[in-house]
């Protein structure tokens, strides 16, 4: 257990509107934190549910910057919002000179229909790409609002004992910004929301991890991504005689077959893992005409840069040949929106912080998982300044083991108690640098 060299049980009961009674002052300083959270608990529930009732895409989280700007303005902090397009930094300052933490969540949502029956479910469409669609907290980004806000308001309590400034960073669209715009931790980092900061902690809600769980890595913990676009042109014929067109329907078959080669044929997989995954297709209107053109999207990942370099020379390659090959022509896009590095998490960063969720969570409850071939933009920050992120569990505890519900799709489903970890690791996380930087 780590003692924090502030008067924790005198901001409990201020914090609480508690009297300062013998009872409050026997409180460790780590009970003392334990009840501050608990007891805001409920409006994190409540936060997460009006948020993921009104959810809003990338670059277009206006009433979710709303909703966080006037809450940290409430808890008398300085508060910086249109950032990086709708991005809301809060700055809690504490009382005596320190280092800058920063604690980070994400605010989008996703172009997904909810199929789960939640009495707060979504029904909300908005414009995406042109199209009209569902939008979604398919990925959990609705949490991690909420459970920031939650942590924002008891470490707001503290400011008179803080040694060092606690920076509060509500990040717009971590899941890419739409083409043609710039947003994301890439912005942020341009517009120089890094330039004042220590350290950075990041905190992902993880569906398919048991509730109270903490998960890490040390180094590479998630992929770099780069998405793409391909545009095969051909010419466009009736369906009933194809030999008057060049179809970019078949096409487009043979670049998606092919393109798989490249990772099972051309990478040294042995070395680290990658994927190619092409996740759209549009292209035609009726059964009966060949179309002239057809668009294809996907997302590439990858963990060694030499093999990013081998796979974005391949793909290249491959789909102009096979475009070719058929008489039609490719037009690439690589990346097309998103290209995120590695996420990595600082070794000594993660060290020095391993015993705090060990605190938070119990030992046998954190655990150092394998890297996985998801993405995070939370990467732009982790290379501008040490950085660590972690997974907190959301799964339902009565849920069998084998039985586990994806990110990104219709059936996503968080159990909301998951959330107590979460607020409490940002907590924690900060409160444990702070104290740490002060002692050395």
């Amino acid at each position: 257990m780590r003692s924090f060299p502030f008067l924790l049980t005198t901001i409990l009961a201020v914090s609480m509107g508690m009297p300062s009674t013998v009872h409050a002052r026997q409180l460790s300083p780590v009970e003392a934190v334990e009840q501050m959270a608990a007891s805001i608990d409920s409006r994190v529930v409540e936060w997460r549910r009006d948020i993921h009732a009104n959810p809003e895409l990338s670059n277009r989280e206006f009433r979710t910057a709303a909703l966080i700007a006037e809450h940290l303005e409430s808890l008398g902090m300085e508060v910086h919002t249109e950032v990086a397009h709708t991005g809301v930094i809060g700055y809690l300052r504490g009382a005596f000179e320190g280092p800058t933490v920063a604690l980070r969540a994400d605010m989008d949502a996703l172009p997904v229909k909810e199929r789960v029956d939640l009495p707060f479910k979504s029904e909300v469409t908005s414009l995406y790409r042109g199209e009209e669609v569902p939008v979604m907290h398919a990925c959990g980004h609705d949490t991690h609002v909420a459970m920031l806000m939650g942590a924002a308001e008891v470490l707001a309590g503290m400011r008179g004992e803080l040694r060092g400034t606690i920076k509060f960073i509500f990040q717009p669209a971590e899941e890419g910004p739409p083409p043609g715009e710039e947003g994301g931790a890439e912005l942020m980092v341009k517009e120089g929301v890094m330039d004042d900061v220590d350290a950075a902690f990041g905190i992902h809600i993880a569906a398919g991890t048991y509730v109270g769980n903490i998960e890490y890595r040390p180094r590479g913990m998630m992929a770099a991504v780069d998405d793409f676009r391909i545009t095969i042109k051909g010419k466009q014929a009736h369906g009933s005689a194809p030999w008057l067109g060049v179809d970019p329907v078949v096409t487009g078959a043979q670049v998606i077959n092919n393109l798989q080669t490249i990772v099972s044929r051309n990478l040294a997989l042995t070395k680290a893992a990658a994927v190619v995954t092409v996740g759209a297709i549009h292209g035609g209107v009726r059964s009966n005409i060949i179309p002239e053109e057809l668009e294809m999207l996907g997302t590439i990942r990858t963990f060694d840069d030499g093999m990013r370099d081998t796979l974005h020379r391949r793909f290249r390659e491959i789909v102009e040949h096979t475009a070719a090959s058929n008489g039609a022509t490719a037009v690439i896009e690589l990346p097309y929106s998103a290209h995120y590095p590695v996420t990595y998490n600082d070794p000594e960063l993660t060290a020095q912080m391993l015993p705090t969720l060990h605190d938070v969570a119990g030992a046998d409850n954190v655990h150092e998982i394998e890297a996985i071939t998801g993405a995070e933009d939370f990467s732009f920050f982790a290379r501008e300044v040490p950085g660590l992120y972690v997974f907190v569990g959301g799964k339902p505890l009565d849920v069998p083991a084998d039985v586990s519900v994806s990110h990104h799709t219709p059936d996503f489903y968080i159990d909301e108690s998951g959330m107590k970890t979460g607020t409490r690791t940002y907590i924690r996380l900060a409160l444990d640098y702070l104290a740490t930087a002060a002692t050395r």
